[in-house]
């Protein structure tokens, strides 16, 4: 998983290179706001969301970034990892 600050999105790419899925991201300060997960149907069912999901916390968590879920797969994967709880904004916790 890699960042792409000019696209404003973390991207999981396969062996070959090609984007398996993206989460975009809108920036503000210390406020990560990641809007939505999509993983290229030929790569569904292998853990390419769940992935991505750990890698953009752990990414937040790594520059001390507030995270606000608005993408609503994240915000269901982050109900069943609360070790992440402390870097999620509480009023936004479960949007859906």
């Amino acid at each position: 998983m890699t960042d792409a600050p000019e696209r404003d999105r973390f991207e999981a790419r396969d062996e070959s290179g090609a984007v398996a899925g993206v989460v975009p991201y809108q920036l503000t300060g210390a406020i990560i706001a990641y809007t939505h997960t999509e993983v290229d149907p030929a790569y569904e069912g292998r853990g390419v969301g769940s992935a991505l999901a750990r890698a953009v916390l752990d990414d937040a968590r790594a520059r001390r970034r507030t995270v606000v879920p608005l993408c609503p797969f994240l915000a269901d994967w982050l109900t069943r990892h609360p070790e992440y709880d402390d870097i999620v904004a509480r009023s936004t916790r479960k949007v859906k």
